[in-house]
């Protein structure tokens, strides 16, 4: 079982009204803590889901065991960067996938992930975010069902923020600048994308960290998250990641390229702390 408190933060607020619309923490986890009597009060007591709630009333959650499926591994250079009841924050190196799937075999960053829940006494991680194999970074892991749920909404909502680093080939012109293009499937290769005038809206945000001989370093924020996004804005600007072959840069002896998730930040879902997570944590 999984348990966790709460502080409700203002007056009026119901628990009913706190898990359907400020949680959005999904019809089934609600149903099953309804059914479970699974929130109780400071004396003990369960809670009443429909009377308005006192401002630092304290909640006592119990939520059923969740199971996830991700065979326990030992991954080497995935490690923890922060985390608590709720949430994880890993990083991922470059050259490992973020889950298992059917094109695949070897370890995942969820079978290193799981490893470390089951010795912690866990049965549950999910991820909220994914990056492509061969992009390093931060990923956030959701340690519970409602956590996964908050998580995801604000994942939608762009309530997550990520910042990118990139070493791209040649040498930009630009100081700065903001890629505005669709981006859509390439007909001509199953997984590849490009710009296309009928794909999805997609915009990238950039600017230079460092110019190199033959190459120039960026920072990218992004306003929406497409498949390959910053990859495909750099390769149309002539500049494509270093080490990116999909995208026409020379590959690089250990078959990666230069592209991280450096940094993520949001509001904690569950006490409203401000969060600001990096590859140097």
């Amino acid at each position: 079982m999984i348990i966790f408190h709460y502080t409700v933060p203002e007056d009026g607020r119901t628990l009913e009204q706190l898990l359907r619309d400020d949680w959005r923490a999904g019809k089934k986890n609600i149903h099953e803590l309804r059914m479970t009597n699974g929130v109780t009060l400071a004396s003990g007591e369960a809670a009443v889901w429909r009377t308005p709630l006192a401002a630092g009333t304290v909640l006592t959650f119990r939520l059923p065991d969740a199971v996830s499926e991700y065979e326990p591994m030992d991954v080497p250079e995935v490690r923890v960067l922060q985390e608590d009841a709720h949430y994880m924050a890993v990083f991922k190196p470059a050259g490992i996938p973020v889950h298992p799937d059917n094109t695949a075999s070897g370890p995942t960053l969820m079978n290193a992930v799981m490893e470390q829940i089951q010795e912690d006494g866990g049965t549950y991680a999910e991820h909220i975010q994914r990056l492509d194999k061969g992009t390093s970074g931060i990923i956030l892991i959701a340690k519970h069902p409602i956590a996964k749920a908050m998580f995801d909404r604000m994942l939608a909502e762009n309530d997550i923020h990520r910042t990118y680093h990139a070493e791209l080939e040649g040498r930009l012109k630009k100081t700065k600048g903001t890629v505005n293009l669709p981006i859509g499937r390439d007909r001509h290769h199953a997984s590849r994308r490009r710009v296309s005038m009928s794909g999805q809206s997609a915009v990238t945000h950039f600017n230079v960290l460092e110019r190199k001989e033959d190459s120039t370093i960026i920072q990218a924020e992004l306003d929406t998250g497409r498949t390959h996004q910053i990859r495909v804005h750099m390769a149309h600007l002539g500049h494509p990641v270093v080490g990116d072959n999909l995208y026409g840069a020379k590959s690089l002896p250990d078959g990666t390229y230069r592209l991280t998730a450096a940094e993520t930040s949001f509001v904690h879902p569950l006490t409203a702390e401000k969060l600001s997570i990096s590859i140097d944590n």
